[in-house]
C-alpha cells in the first residue's frame, strides 16, 4: 500500500510541475525529425530541409479515413490564407498505394505538398497511432503542438497565428 501511495504522489508532483516547465498536454518541445519522402504528384523526393525557416502543419492522414477527408477543405483554406514563404501545410499519407493518394489530391484540388509517409517517419514523429494526427512546427523547426483527430479550422488558425507573429 505504501509503495502505491508513493507512486501516486510522485505522479501528482510530476503532473503539477510540467506546466511550470513549459510542457503542456498536447504540446511537445522537440525538433521536427528530418525526412526525405516521395511527392505523390511529381514523384520526386522531397527533403524536409526544403521547408527550413517555415512554420508547418504536418498532418498524417489516409484516403480511407473519414475525419481526414473532412479536414481537407480546412487545410486548403489554411494553405490559401497563410501559405507563402512563412508557412505550409504538409500532408503525409499513410496509404499503401500512391495512385489512390494522387487521385485524392487531384479530385480535392489539394494545394499543399502531399508525400507518402513511411514507417520511419511515423516512428520519428514520436509514433503516429491514429489518424489524422497533426504537428504544428514553428519556423525554427520545433514541434510546438500535437493534435490527435479532427481539428476545427478555428483552432488551427488560432494556434498558427500564435507562432507566425
Amino acid at each position: 500500500m505504501y509503495k502505491h501511495k508513493r507512486c501516486i504522489n510522485l505522479f501528482l508532483v510530476v503532473i503539477l510541475l510540467l506546466p511550470m516547465l513549459g510542457v503542456l498536454p498536447g504540446h511537445a518541445a522537440t525538433k521536427m525529425p528530418p525526412f526525405t519522402l516521395e511527392d505523390v504528384v511529381t514523384g520526386k523526393s522531397v527533403d524536409s530541409g526544403a521547408f527550413s525557416g517555415k512554420s508547418l502543419l504536418v498532418i498524417f492522414f489516409a484516403t480511407w479515413c473519414p475525419p481526414c477527408i473532412q479536414e481537407i477543405p480546412n487545410l486548403i483554406k489554411l494553405q490559401t490564407q497563410y501559405g507563402n514563404d512563412q508557412f505550409s501545410v504538409v500532408g503525409l499519407s499513410v496509404d499503401e498505394k500512391k495512385d489512390v493518394v494522387q487521385k485524392l489530391v487531384t479530385r480535392k484540388e489539394i494545394n499543399y505538398p502531399v508525400m507518402m509517409a513511411d514507417k520511419s517517419v511515423t516512428r520519428d514523429f514520436g509514433g503516429v497511432y491514429g489518424i489524422p494526427t497533426s504537428f504544428l512546427v514553428n519556423n525554427k523547426g520545433t514541434v510546438v503542438k500535437r493534435y490527435s483527430g479532427y481539428v476545427p479550422h478555428s483552432v488551427l488558425v488560432r494556434d498558427l497565428q500564435q507562432i507566425i507573429q
